[in-house]
Parts: C-alpha cells; sequence; structure tokens
C-alpha cells in the first residue's frame, strides 16, 4: 500500500469520488459549506503539487485537490482515448457535483491548466472563476506558435510512440524525473528528495506512467496543432470567466512568446501576474507570490 507523503492531517483530509466511470482520489482542506475550489495537477505529478495551497487556501475556502484519472491513486482507465479531453472535462463537472455544488472556481497548472480551459469554455456556467498557470489555451497557443516552441516541445510528439517513453522516463528508477525538478526549477530547493520521492512513488501505481502519458497521446494533434479539432462545443475558442494568469518566466517547456497577449481570448474580467524568478513550477517555486495572488483573485 502507497504511503501519502507527510501532510498536516489537522488540515487536510483524503477520500474518493465516484465521478461517472472513475473513481478519483482528492485531498480537500477546510469546512464543506465554503466556497468549492478546485485544484488541478499537471504531468506528472498528483495532487500533492498543491502541497503548498491546499491550507493556506482552505483557511477561507473548501479546497478539492484531485489526483486527475490516470494518476496516483486515482482510477486510470486503460485506452488512449480514455483520455481525451471531453471525459477530463466531465471529471471536474462529476466532481463539482460530488460536493453538491453548481460550480467551483478552479485553480489549474499545466495538463490541469489545459483541461480548465476547456472546462471555462464549454461549460462557463459550472466555472465561478479561473486561475490558470504557465499554460495558456489552445487557441493562444496556436496563435503564438514559434519555431522555437515547436521544438522546445519535442517531447510532445517523443510521447506519441508506444512504449518506448515509458521505459525512457522510468530508467534508473526515474533518474530523468529528478533532474527535471531539479534543473528546470529556477529557483533552487524548492524541491526536496523527500518532494521528488513523492512523485516517483506516484509514477509507480500500476499504470500511473502510461496513463499520464496518454493524455499527451490523446490530446496534442487534436487540441493543440489542429485548429478548432477539439470539439464542435468548443465555438470560438474563447474563454467568458473572470481569469486569472500567473507565468514564471523562466519556463523551459511554455515559453514566454507562447503566453503573449492571452487577454485577447477572454471576454471577461482578466488580469496576469508575471513571476520573473520562477520557472515552470510556480506553486512550488514562488509560494508566497502564487498564495498572495490566488487569495487576492478568489477574494475579489
Amino acid at each position: 500500500m502507497q504511503t501519502q507523503p507527510a501532510i498536516n492531517e489537522r488540515t487536510t483530509r483524503f477520500d474518493y469520488a465516484q465521478v461517472g466511470k472513475v473513481r478519483l482520489h482528492y485531498a480537500q482542506c477546510g469546512r464543506d459549506n465554503d466556497q468549492l475550489v478546485i485544484l488541478l495537477h499537471g504531468f506528472p505529478e498528483f495532487w500533492y503539487s498543491w502541497r503548498h495551497q491546499l491550507p493556506v487556501l482552505g483557511e477561507r475556502y473548501h479546497v478539492v485537490a484531485p489526483d486527475m484519472r490516470g494518476y496516483n491513486l486515482s482510477d486510470k482507465p486503460p485506452r488512449v482515448a480514455d483520455y481525451e479531453i471531453e471525459f477530463l472535462v466531465g471529471d471536474i463537472l462529476g466532481l463539482i457535483k460530488h460536493f453538491g455544488k453548481d460550480k467551483a472556481a478552479i485553480v489549474a497548472h499545466d495538463w490541469g491548466a489545459g483541461v480548465a480551459w476547456a472546462v471555462a469554455q464549454r461549460h462557463p456556467e459550472a466555472v465561478a472563476k479561473l486561475a490558470a498557470l504557465q499554460v495558456p489555451p489552445p487557441a493562444a497557443w496556436r496563435a503564438n506558435l514559434t519555431l522555437r516552441q515547436f521544438f522546445t516541445s519535442w517531447y510532445m510528439f517523443f510521447f506519441q510512440l508506444p512504449g518506448v517513453p515509458e521505459r525512457w522516463a522510468s530508467a534508473n528508477d526515474f533518474a530523468r524525473l529528478d533532474r527535471m525538478y531539479r534543473e528546470t526549477s529556477a529557483r533552487r530547493g524548492a524541491f526536496s528528495d523527500a518532494d521528488i520521492g513523492a512523485y516517483k512513488e506516484a509514477l509507480r501505481q500500476p499504470r500511473a506512467l502510461t496513463s499520464a502519458i496518454n493524455y499527451y497521446r490523446a490530446n496534442v494533434f487534436r487540441s493543440l496543432l489542429r485548429g478548432g479539432a477539439e470539439t464542435p462545443d468548443d465555438g470560438d475558442g474563447r474563454v467568458r470567466v473572470p481569469t486569472l494568469f500567473i507565468y514564471g518566466e523562466h519556463d523551459m517547456a511554455v515559453l514566454p512568446s507562447t503566453v503573449r497577449d492571452l487577454g485577447r481570448f477572454v471576454d471577461a474580467p482578466y488580469r496576469e501576474v508575471r513571476i520573473p524568478d520562477s520557472g515552470h513550477w510556480v506553486q512550488n517555486e514562488a509560494i508566497e507570490e502564487v498564495n498572495t495572488a490566488l487569495l487576492e483573485f478568489l477574494s475579489e
């Protein structure tokens, strides 16, 4: 049985939600009757990505950080098609209903942000506010795509191969994962040995690594590279909910040019917080700045 990473059990509780055909594991803080805030992690993480935000936001809100489908202790459907964006969107809508709410504020990073943008575009009635970290909406990605970003995103194409990415990523006890967190963090010491050990343990869960990579296999060509190919429900790809975009400007995966002029894709109050000395893992590197920005945004 997996041992959960150290966390303040006085404020953080763990449980499962049956959402359609999948059971999602989640961490939560705060009181059930408070405003619902859902935190969505990215690749290759799990709920633990939000360990610095859960207790802080939980002082004012009911904050829920799920292991998204395929990750850690959540169910891991076997097919690549099970990770297409419409199913990921459905998981979030189902999670909101599981907690007896009609809508939630969504805070999301990396792949979680990709899913959150889609939820806001397709179901604005279910999103009170959206805070996206590091990753722009697909329409902005396509509009701002440069040759440099294309080559920087080489791993997205490598991940299309069957089996090879799993062997590459897990070799030598996930040594590349260890280097990735340490070498792509602009602020040194953002991840401890215990933190990286927790991420490795989550990826060792049966089928977890393949499921995580299936997000790329199921969606990259449909969403990022083929304009309007997501579903007809996306309409013009614009966002019509209050939106905050947080960006660490030393991101080695999503270049600054790729997040240029995002406000033109949002037909609602929009603001940005740029953090010059943070990298991709912004909520772990720039903890105070991110927490302050989120609290201000959610309370407005």
